[in-house]
């Protein structure tokens, strides 16, 4: 019978180790999704409105709207992942389908020529925020081994409280680590048990220092990564049309995480002298959040020709809670394979995340009935982003490393579209500047996008098709004496189609 997995809460929130700078900024972006027509211009929407997923970019869009209208929107996405490492190159390609945008707004006219209030407007709106669905591979000979991450997590640590006691299991052992040492003590243990490291003294059970039964040399190694969920909001719109020339909007919006990853590390050596010559670590984490953050914006008719549009998105205040599981696997010519694998599920203590804010200007120039040019400026400063706990956590280290690293990022959207009897034609532009300081960690984020649409009159078809580039270093163990990384060049293409209706 399988032995069940233990649930265990690591309490001594001093070692914890589970987030990083990484998972802070992967919660705090978001992707340019939603329908057909806002991709395929780029999300270039803040001074037009008109479009459900425009009230993500400004809320007053909502009163802009002519009569009630309802949408939904299916995407089909491709990244493909270059992968090099050590002169090496490998290439992955995910495909994925997904139903990111359903919504709608119920418009209501006021018929009172005396109130300067024209139009009221309320929308119920669902937007996929971020696609977490990723997979690439990655391999290359190094002359760095994983042994440095076990051994500097190790040092310091007594022998006696990494080594089992009699009829002591690996997951009993494992499990008391995680509920009162913490992280670190946890992979010594690991390390330990699977041979990788070894005490200096392996009669003193106060002994805290450690040497690796890996012999220097030149390693063969390989990392699978492979992701999987997504993030997304449910936004609750309120807008009002104002004496003919102003449009203003507010959002409630409630988030949400869903996050799981599994890593896979892999090392083979040939090395004199070496005691070890494989070595397999594999790493689990599921991760779920709720959060809420709010949105208010105006957008005002300077002539026929022009609009100007400007909305304030606060920070979106997060509840997360994460989970881990690890096993290390190892082969060795005097001890054979040892597999170390505790079956125990590490509970974090529920964590506070608080995004940064985000402002955004916008203009856009109509050319009556025949076509637009809209343009969005955005501004967010990923330097105040701050995680916190309630439950006694210390996170000061992580948030002066958050405010020492990043920086606030610029983000222009350019989009065009022009329209020809029921047809419509649409393209756009996008650059979104990397939030680290150093851009070597990750790269400025460019696209382009084209789409077409119909109106058949109480129905619209539309489609897009939409292309990111971003360069970035992928660090296999963040914050770890063990530093390889690998240089990941994705690239994202979408088909993106709308079906939407005029009730």
């Amino acid at each position: 019978m399988k032995k069940l997995f233990l649930c265990i809460g690591i309490l001594s929130m001093p070692f914890l180790n589970a987030q990083d700078i990484t998972d802070a900024l992967r919660y705090s972006q978001q992707d340019i999704l939603g329908t057909a027509r806002f991709r395929g211009m780029s999300g270039a929407f803040g001074a037009l409105g008109g479009d459900l997923s425009a009230l993500q970019v400004n809320p007053a869009g909502s009163a802009v709207f002519l009569n009630s209208y309802g949408s939904v929107t299916l995407s089909t996405n491709r990244i493909s992942n270059d992968a090099f490492y050590f002169n090496t190159f490998n290439s992955t390609n995910t495909n994925n389908v997904n139903f990111n945008q359903v919504g709608a707004v119920f418009v209501y006219n006021n018929n009172n020529n005396t109130s300067g209030i024209n139009k009221l407007s309320l929308g119920i709106v669902y937007d996929q925020t971020s696609d977490n669905a990723n997979e690439f591979f990655v391999s290359g000979r190094s002359t760095n081994s994983i042994d440095t991450f076990f051994l500097s997590e190790a040092q310091g640590i007594p022998q006696g409280l990494i080594s089992r006691r009699s009829r002591e299991t690996v997951g009993d052992l494992y499990s008391f680590l995680g509920e009162n040492e913490g992280y670190s003590a946890q992979q010594a243990f690991l390390g330990r048990e699977a041979f990788v490291i070894e005490a200096n003294d392996v009669n003193d059970p106060n002994n805290t220092t450690y040497f690796s039964n890996v012999a220097p040399g030149v390693f063969d190694q390989e990392y699978f990564y492979e992701s999987t969920g997504l993030n997304g909001k449910f936004s609750l719109n309120g807008g009002a049309q104002i004496n003919q020339n102003l449009y203003i909007g507010i959002n409630l919006n409630s988030h949400f995480i869903n996050f799981d990853r599994v890593t896979e590390f892999f090392e083979g050596n040939n090395n004199t002298g070496s005691n070890v010559n494989e070595i397999i670590f594999t790493n689990r984490l599921s991760t779920i959040g709720a959060g809420f953050s709010a949105q208010i914006g105006g957008i005002a008719k300077l002539s026929k020709m022009i609009r100007v549009g400007a909305s304030f998105e606060s920070p979106t205040w997060y509840y997360i809670e994460e989970e881990t599981t690890q096993r290390l696997e190892t082969l060795s010519d005097t001890d054979g394979r040892a597999i170390v694998n505790p079956n125990v599920i590490n509970i974090f203590p529920e964590y506070k995340l608080r995004t940064p804010a985000k402002a955004t200007g916008s203009i856009a120039f109509l050319f009556e009935q025949q076509g637009l040019i809209s343009l969005d400026y955005s501004y967010k400063d990923y330097s105040t982003t701050q995680l916190s706990s309630d439950e006694g956590g210390n996170f000061a280290n992580l948030n002066q490393e958050i405010e020492n690293s990043l920086q606030g990022s610029s983000t222009i959207r350019i989009g065009t579209e022009w329209k020809y009897d029921r047809w419509s034609f649409r393209g756009g532009y996008s650059f979104e500047q990397s939030p680290y300081k150093d851009e070597l960690i990750m790269g400025d984020r460019t696209g382009f996008s084209i789409g077409a649409g119909y109106d058949f009159g109480k129905f619209k078809f539309d489609v897009a098709y939409d292309y990111t580039q971003q360069e970035r270093e992928e660090q296999f163990y963040p914050n770890s004496a063990f530093t390889n990384f690998a240089v990941i060049d994705t690239y994202v293409d979408s088909l993106t189609f709308t079906l939407g209706v005029n009730f």
